[in-house]
């Protein structure tokens, strides 16, 4: 595949926005952490290592089939060297 072929068929940022924005809570959690995940250039191999969290599960969590502890989220968060923050927020009406 050509360079020019890959990027035509890339998500544009308001693309990317609108898909993120549809999303539920789980959902956001599992997309999140496969993209830090990509942009860290690490595995599902090598997030397990360094987490201690099995691949499998770290597969099942990206594909939105497992659900994460607040335990498990701050252990991947520490991977990510990244802190944790949980939050409320008013719904918009």
């Amino acid at each position: 595949m050509k360079i020019r072929d890959y990027l035509d068929n890339q998500l544009t940022l308001e693309e990317v926005l609108k898909e993120y924005e549809s999303l539920s809570p789980e959902e956001e959690i599992a997309k999140k952490i496969a993209m830090l995940r990509q942009e860290k250039e690490l595995t599902q191999k090598q997030l397990s290592q360094l987490t201690g969290i099995d691949q499998a599960d770290i597969s099942k969590i990206e594909s939105g089939n497992r659900t994460v502890s607040i335990k498990l989220l701050k252990k991947i968060a520490d991977a990510f060297d990244m802190k944790l923050i949980i939050d409320f927020e008013q719904k918009d009406e």
